[in-house]
């Protein structure tokens, strides 16, 4: 048999000392709101499980109902945590009427003279709920990650263990004895505070390294990779090309006259032009097709499986769609146009070199006027 309030003792230990944990992971780091809601519920929690441990232990006078309470709180805490975490909108709206609710449900129980048991069972009904709640956020996903899917399943057994301990308690019977059904519920939530009180962190962790590499590829701007993450994507574009033995059409792009338009609107006006070009050439192109920002105003296209013909016919499609996005300046609106070079890569030709011939074709087109498309000369065959 389990010693229970040994066992109380244990939670509350552990997750005291998991909320001091998360206090030192966040002291220093990026602001979380999930992750301080999480350790306010660490510590809730613990507070929690050592007032039920201490008041029969050292005879403490505890008021009827406040374990119950601090539990609920903590756990509408924990649930307040998910749904930061997650994006989910208005979630307050929700959660807070259900945790206000069920906390005059237990104060008013405690008042008009519940037993232990009765309250016991009372809050399993709402943390059982909260847990089941929690399944639901980590599981609806099919695209969760294990480490969701294990935290998941976690709460979810939980939740399981919590109600069959309720019933148990309430109805005096149910599919295991009290005894049992009490000392199953206590080792769920010995793996609760395990599993969830380190997998919650991975999971915030997890989240801060794809932020930290989604801006380590962005541009920041425009939302297109930047020149070092568009190089990449271009190399290996380059090579699938060879073995398929496909057409990688690559364009040169700049937006014509670009420094007139910070110097006479202001630099807000030039930004306004860089994201309204983005958006209208991510508008345009196809799903396997990549545009990046290498840098200022100028822009490079990738399109793989193209010949000549085709790389020309969507840079004119560019071209066109361009001159007809507007932007919006401190004084008139304004419509921007482009240069553009088009290349064909080789097949054994380096990206380099690609990139070259297709940046004199983007000067050939500025000499020539701008707002046009010019195809880069063809590789100079060797002897």
């Amino acid at each position: 048999m389990i010693d229970i309030q040994t066992f109380l003792l244990a939670l509350g230990i552990g997750n005291v000392g998991f909320a001091i944990l998360m206090a030192g992971y966040t002291h220093g780091a990026a602001p979380s709101a999930g992750l301080r809601l999480w350790m306010w519920a660490r510590l809730g929690m613990g507070v929690s499980q050592l007032i039920g441990w201490a008041s029969p232990v050292l005879g403490l006078p505890v008021f009827p109902g406040l374990e119950g309470l601090v539990w609920i709180l903590a756990m509408s805490l924990e649930m307040a945590a998910y749904c930061v975490f997650f994006g989910f909108a208005r979630w307050g709206r929700v959660l807070l009427p259900i945790t206000l609710l069920s906390s005059v449900i237990v104060l008013a129980g405690a008042a008009l003279g519940a037993n232990h048991v009765q309250l016991s069972a009372l809050v399993g009904a709402v943390v059982a709920f909260f847990a089941a709640a929690m399944a639901w956020a980590l599981l609806r996903r099919r695209s969760a990650s294990l480490l969701q899917r294990i935290i998941g399943v976690n709460d979810a057994l939980f939740a399981t263990a919590i109600l069959v301990w309720v019933v148990s308690a309430g109805l005096g019977k149910g599919p295991l004895d009290h005894g049992t059904a009490q000392q199953v519920a206590y080792l769920t939530g010995y793996m609760l505070m395990i599993v969830n009180g380190f997998g919650f962190l991975l999971l915030c962790k997890q989240k801060d390294d794809s932020r930290m590499a989604k801006l380590a590829t962005t541009d920041c701007l425009t939302g297109l990779p930047n020149r070092h993450a568009f190089l990449e994507q271009a190399d290996g574009a380059r090579l699938l090309a060879q073995r398929q033995r496909t057409g990688l059409g690559l364009l040169m792009i700049d937006i014509d006259h670009f420094k007139q338009i910070n110097d006479r609107w202001g630099h807000a006006s030039g930004d306004e032009a860089l994201v309204v070009f983005a958006r209208t050439a991510r508008h345009l192109l196809r799903e396997h097709e990549t545009i990046g920002r290498l840098g200022g105003e100028e822009f490079a296209l990738l399109l793989p499986g193209t010949d000549l013909d085709e790389a020309v016919q969507a840079a004119e499609r560019l071209r066109r769609a361009i001159r007809e996005a507007t932007v919006i300046t401190s004084g008139p609106t304004y419509r921007m146009t482009v240069s553009i070079g088009v290349v064909v890569l080789d097949p054994h030709e380096d990206l380099g070199d690609a990139m070259a011939r297709a940046d004199h074709a983007l000067y050939a087109a500025k000499r020539a006027g701008r707002d046009r498309v010019e195809i880069g000369e063809l590789v100079r065959k060797r002897a």
